[in-house]
C-alpha cells in the first residue's frame, strides 16, 4: 500500500506568494499527497487565487483563527496521511522530487520523523540565495547545543501527533522549535537526516523580523524547556540565535 503524505499550508494575506507555494505542492511528482489550505480570512485576493486550484486541493478551509500554529493544528486535524509536512505560504520546494524523496526516505528507514537542509532566498529574486540552513546530522543531545532543524523541512508521522500532541499556541513564535524539542530531545522519537535542500523560504519570516521579535523568542525558547520539564544547559539558549551566523557564509 503506497504511502499518504499530507502537506498543509497555513496563510494569511499571502496574494504575492500563495500561488507559487501551491504549485510547488501540486507540482509533485508523487503520486499520494494530500493537500490542506487553512487560510485566517484573507482579504487580499489570496482566497480568489485558492478557488482556482480548489479542485486539486484536498482541503481548502477560509476562517478567522487564532494565528499561524492554531491554524497549523487545524491542519493536522485534517490530515489522513502517514506523514505530515508543512509548506509556508512564502516557502516553495527545491524540485518536484522533494515528496518523492521524502516518503522513499521513511519508507526505506522507518523512522519517525525526518528532516532535510534549507536555503533563504531573496523576497524580490528566489534564484539569489541569501542564507544556507546545513542542518547536519542529528544525534541526542544537540538540542542542549543550542540546534534545531529548519521547520519547513521537518516531516513527521502522523501518529506521533496523536501520540505526544502537537503545536503549544500558547507560544506565538518558538512553537515550531517547542513541537521539535518535545517529539526528538523529550520523547526520542527515531530521527532521519536527508542531507539536501528540500525546502526554499522567502526572508522575511516571523522570529526574524525584528530585535524585538528575537527578544520574544528567546524568551519562548527558554518557556519551551520548562513547559516540558526540562533543563537547558548554561549557554544553550545564547547558541541558538548565534548557531546562525555560520549560514550567511
Amino acid at each position: 500500500m503506497m504511502t499518504k503524505i499530507s502537506i498543509i499550508t497555513a496563510c494569511l494575506n499571502n496574494a504575492s506568494t500563495i500561488e507559487g507555494a501551491v504549485n510547488s505542492v501540486l507540482g509533485q511528482d508523487y503520486p499520494d499527497v494530500e493537500y490542506i489550505v487553512i487560510d485566517g480570512g484573507s482579504t487580499d485576493g489570496t482566497i480568489d487565487i485558492l478557488k482556482k486550484y480548489q479542485s486539486r486541493i484536498a482541503t481548502l478551509v477560509s476562517e478567522p483563527d487564532g494565528g499561524i500554529y492554531q491554524a497549523l493544528n487545524k491542519g493536522i486535524g485534517k490530515a489522513t496521511g502517514d506523514i505530515t509536512g508543512f509548506l509556508h505560504a512564502d516557502d516553495f520546494y527545491n524540485g518536484s522530487g522533494v515528496l518523492a524523496k521524502v516518503v522513499n526516505t521513511f519508507d526505506i528507514y522507518k523512522t519517525d520523523c525526518l528532516y532535510g537542509d534549507l536555503q533563504y532566498v531573496s523576497r524580490e529574486n528566489s534564484n539569489r540565495v541569501v542564507r544556507n540552513w546545513i542542518a547536519g546530522s542529528y544525534t541526542y543531545g544537540l538540542f542542549l547545543k543550542g540546534w534545531m532543524p529548519p521547520h519547513p523541512s521537518f516531516f513527521i508521522r502522523q501518529e506521533c501527533y496523536t501520540r505526544y500532541g502537537m503545536f503549544n499556541t500558547s507560544l506565538s513564535i518558538s512553537a515550531d522549535y517547542e513541537l521539535m524539542l518535545r517529539m526528538m530531545h523529550k520523547h526520542k522519537i527515531s530521527v532521519h537526516y536527508l542531507p539536501e535542500v528540500l525546502v526554499k523560504m522567502r526572508t522575511g519570516g516571523k522570529s526574524n523580523k525584528s530585535l524585538g521579535s528575537r527578544i520574544k523568542a528567546n524568551m519562548e525558547d527558554r518557556k519551551a524547556w520548562k513547559m516540558n520539564n526540562l533543563k537547558p544547559g548554561m549557554f544553550t539558549l545564547l547558541r541558538k540565535p548565534f548557531g546562525k551566523i555560520g549560514q550567511f557564509f
